[in-house]
């Protein structure tokens, strides 16, 4: 194989790939990025048997030079040497050459490096999936739903299930779910699909979510999705991403949710927030990070935390409206700051049922996110 290609372009593609690289793999070819060379360019590869992600870099796009090819070929180079190299060299142009005993040469500028290479037919082929499900969604509208659920994903293995995130598609809703048993977030929005493609129980790996996030684009380009039995691929522009699916049934989290409420706060999201983070400074220092809510006769909110051994808070919010039963309940101040700064609105409604009852958390401007949290018991 003998190539020459634009460093940012490699040093971006790299960069992209080495997110599905295994460091606690016992299969050395896992620790690599394969490159493959075709007649449209160049392939990286990276997998870890979880997700692997494969990034095209074109022989050129919009005009702009990618890569040359002088003699096609295909190698596997130790993802972290090849990867420092990369970012380190000096001119915008890189040589790589590999010879029949898979020692590669990497020049640029006046730097060389000769690093030895593993064969790449030993490297696993990717799930070929069959696209008969297919649904797309601008770039940042999939980067912002996962961001606003993710993070009430279960880090615990107890439930492996729950260390996932739900999809579920029906008439064209998309929606998102996740929750660790004390806490809930969903997220739905309107997606372009064949009117007869649905489905539910499509549990993605919170953390495959979480680089998903990082190596998408900021932008309204669509990404095409592919659901299949046990995989799904996510491909934008010129990346593929491919993650395995939890196995097991996802709880039917719709039983959880009340339908009515016994006091209602509407609130600037901003305004309580903020109360709630001032409170948790003292909260956080004690093992359970509790703060407690109770509505005022006088129209006012207070919030407060007590650590024993450190001292107390008191704040006084003032809602835009309350109305309903007066309420005093505790919850954990980390699951109310998550929900909060996952919500891109400026007002919300808090729904209670009661002191030992979850409560819901929702936009006042629109419908398509809901926080659920179970209060904690403290007396």
């Amino acid at each position: 194989m003998h190539i020459t290609v634009q460093r940012d372009k490699l040093s971006n593609a790299v960069s992209h790939v080495s997110k599905a690289v295994s460091s606690r793999t016992t299969i050395p070819i896992l620790t690599g990025i394969k490159i493959k060379t075709d007649d449209e360019g160049l392939t990286l590869t990276a997998s870890d048997s979880d997700v692997s992600i494969e990034v095209q870099i074109p022989l050129e796009e919009a005009g702009e030079w990618g890569v040359t090819i002088h003699k096609p070929g295909s190698i596997v180079l130790t993802a972290r040497i090849f990867s420092e190299i990369v970012r380190k060299l000096p001119s915008n142009e890189i040589h790589i050459q590999v010879d029949d005993r898979l020692v590669t040469q990497i020049r640029s500028g006046q730097a060389e490096f000769t690093i030895n290479g593993m064969d790449a037919s030993e490297f696993p082929q990717l799930p070929h999936l069959e696209e008969d499900k297919v649904f797309s969604v601008p770039c940042d509208l999939l980067k912002a739903m996962i961001r606003q659920t993710v993070f009430g994903v279960s880090t615990s293995e107890m439930r492996p299930i729950l260390t996932g995130l739900m999809w579920s598609l029906d008439q064209g809703e998309l929606r998102f779910v996740a929750t660790d048993s004390h806490r809930l977030a969903s997220r739905t929005a309107m997606v372009e699909c064949p009117d007869d493609l649905s489905f539910h129980n499509v549990v993605v790996p919170g953390k495959s979510c979480n680089e998903l996030v990082k190596i998408l684009d900021d932008d309204q380009n669509p990404a095409d999705i592919v659901v299949a039995e046990n995989q799904i691929l996510v491909k934008s522009k010129h990346i593929l991403f491919y993650s395995r699916l939890l196995e097991g049934t996802y709880p039917d989290t719709t039983r959880i949710i009340p339908q009515g409420s016994k006091t209602e706060i509407t609130v600037s999201t901003k305004e309580l927030l903020q109360s709630i983070e001032r409170a948790s400074l003292l909260s956080r220092e004690g093992k359970s990070n509790v703060v407690k809510l109770v509505t005022l006769s006088d129209g006012t909110v207070e919030i407060t935390s007590n650590a024993p051994e450190i001292g107390k808070v008191t704040d006084i919010l003032l809602p835009k409206a309350m109305n309903g039963e007066e309420l005093k309940i505790s919850f954990n101040a980390k699951y109310m700051i998550d929900a909060l700064r996952a919500i891109d609105s400026t007002e919300i409604k808090a729904s209670f049922t009661g002191p030992m009852s979850p409560f819901v958390i929702r936009p006042t401007d629109h419908d398509w996110m809901l926080h659920l949290i179970l209060p904690v018991r403290t007396y």
